[in-house]
């Protein structure tokens, strides 16, 4: 009789079901060795075909010679997904995809309401990540992720998804950024918060607000209620008065929550985490400690190596949101179909 030939999801359970094995053998001791810790060499062979993926299909982004962010390759052309928060104000990007080095990668794009930038650089012959068919993943699901890497060699962590896939509103809800005061003449802004939409479109303080998605508005309660339904991301068009002349600017909202952080007991708890971490339509969370803000970007796997997903957010110590494959997908395929005209 032919022998069967074993599939890859078996040889991931196999060997997931060793590092599980070694590490009970060892739970009879007040600690583990740290041979069969999370990140020891015991149980990170487990994952050793899901990390071949990493290796292959992930890039790693540096500004200079520090690392800020993780990517996940798109195209064997060179179309590399990335955190757009973490690489909008780098002058030079460059990027590691396996062992070989690129310099000079250009943003193409991006999607502020998912926090993505489309990166190109140019290379032939990469190894663009698998989609998984869906991200209908039950908690408890292992799930594999970069961990902290060498200069050329990725590293993995495991964990499980932790939650249901979810929307993350807007942490405090949408703002353009600025401080207003009711005047006679209208709105004037009083200051302009730093890093904001209102920042870089430029709007300054003493001007005067007239109106915001072509609706006048007078008081700081309309305002309020119009960009309240609006999402994270939007640009939305504002007409301002400045030197006795109207001036119509485009102004990306923020997340209050977001650009005027207090950190919680929970996040000086945390150490680090993302300087984005809401407003984003629809997420899947997972319990990987290891995946700092640093390594955002990065795709997220299931046994068979597999992206289920795309890290985007590092929200706490023990909460990371990633993309979901299915709008990660759609995100690929419109933003590199526009990018080619």
């Amino acid at each position: 009789m032919k022998k069967k030939k074993r599939s890859t999801s078996s040889s991931a359970s196999a060997s997931l079901a060793l590092a599980i094995a070694l590490t009970v053998t060892a739970s009879a001791k007040q600690s583990l060795e740290t041979n069969f810790r999370t990140t020891g060499a015991a149980v990170t062979a487990a994952f050793e075909p899901q990390r071949q993926v990493i290796q292959a299909s992930s890039a790693v982004i540096y500004d200079g010679l520090k690392e800020i962010a993780y990517g996940t390759i798109i195209t064997a052309d060179g179309y590399i997904f990335t955190k757009a928060s973490e690489v909008e104000d780098i002058k030079k990007i460059d990027i590691r995809v396996d062992k070989e080095s690129y310099k000079d990668a250009k943003v193409v794009m991006t999607d502020p309401r998912w926090d993505v930038a489309l990166l190109k650089i140019d290379a032939i012959g990469l190894t663009p990540i698998v989609f998984a068919p869906d991200s209908e993943l039950a908690r408890g699901t292992w799930v594999i992720v970069n961990g902290v890497t060498s200069r050329t060699n990725r590293r993995v962590m495991a964990g499980i998804i932790s939650a249901d896939a979810r929307e993350i509103p807007p942490e405090g809800g949408t703002v353009l950024g600025v401080t207003l005061k009711e005047t006679k003449k209208g709105l004037s802004i009083e200051e302009v918060s730093k890093d904001s939409g209102a920042e870089k479109a430029g709007m300054k303080k003493g001007e005067i607000l007239i109106t915001i998605a072509g609706k006048p508005v007078k008081e700081i309660a309309a305002l309020g209620s119009i960009i309240g339904e609006m999402k994270v991301g939007t640009s939305v068009k504002v007409t301002i008065l400045r030197d006795g002349k109207e001036l119509e600017l485009d102004v990306e909202l923020f997340a209050r929550g977001d650009l005027f952080r207090e950190p919680s007991r929970n996040d000086q708890m945390s150490g680090d985490f993302s300087n984005r971490r809401s407003g984003f339509p629809r997420i899947i969370q997972h319990d990987i400690y290891a995946a700092g803000s640093r390594t955002m970007g990065g795709p997220v796997l299931d046994l068979e190596g597999r992206a289920v997903g795309m890290n985007i957010a590092r929200a706490n110590r023990a909460e990371t949101f990633a993309i979901p494959v299915e709008e990660l997908r759609e995100l690929a395929e419109g933003m590199v179909k526009q990018a080619r005209k």
